[in-house]
């Protein structure tokens, strides 16, 4: 791999700024309603103890961004990149999540559109695991006009599989 998948990524309102050790209350704070994870295949993220694992899998991923509020500083969510695929040349984004303060403000597309925009110069294919009962996600993924590959049981990090939709972008309907 002969780019970064965790470099400062900012445009006039947000910074995707690499996730860092020190991050983890901050992040917490904003995972810690469930209602956050309501419609996400691992519904008890919000629990301490389980966003522990979740968090320790960001940080070995190298790959993961805390989201900012630039004007206020304020901590508003994560997302990553993760599994480059050399051969296949691609990669995947997830494991996002916003507080619920944050969503239906056109956050997301704009993180989405900054976060593919810098990793299309680097890969032809982004793909995406969305959980199968989450329409927001979903919802979103569409609105991308990411292409449904269809239902896959999917291991995140430290927890049990659950069926997912893969969604995929190719760089040229991207660009």
């Amino acid at each position: 791999m002969n780019f970064s998948i965790q470099t400062i990524l900012e445009n006039q309102q947000y910074q995707l700024i690499p996730l860092q050790q020190g991050d983890f209350e901050s992040l917490y704070e904003v995972a810690s309603n469930p209602e956050v994870w309501k419609q996400h295949p691992n519904k008890d993220r919000y629990q301490k103890e389980v966003f522990e694992i979740f968090f320790k899998g960001a940080m070995e991923s190298a790959g993961a961004f805390k989201v900012v509020e630039k004007s206020t500083g304020r901590t508003l969510g994560s997302t990553r990149f993760y599994d480059y695929n050399e051969k296949e040349n691609s990669i995947f984004i997830g494991y996002t999540f916003y507080g619920t303060e944050s969503w239906g403000k056109g956050i997301n597309p704009q993180i989405k559109k900054l976060m593919m925009d810098y990793i299309f110069q680097f890969v032809d294919l982004v793909y995406f695991h969305v959980g199968k009962d989450n329409i927001r996600s979903r919802t979103a993924m569409e609105r991308l006009n990411a292409e449904n590959k269809g239902e896959f049981e999917i291991a995140y990090f430290g927890e049990p599989s659950k069926i997912n939709i893969l969604y995929q972008i190719k760089k040229e309907n991207w660009l």
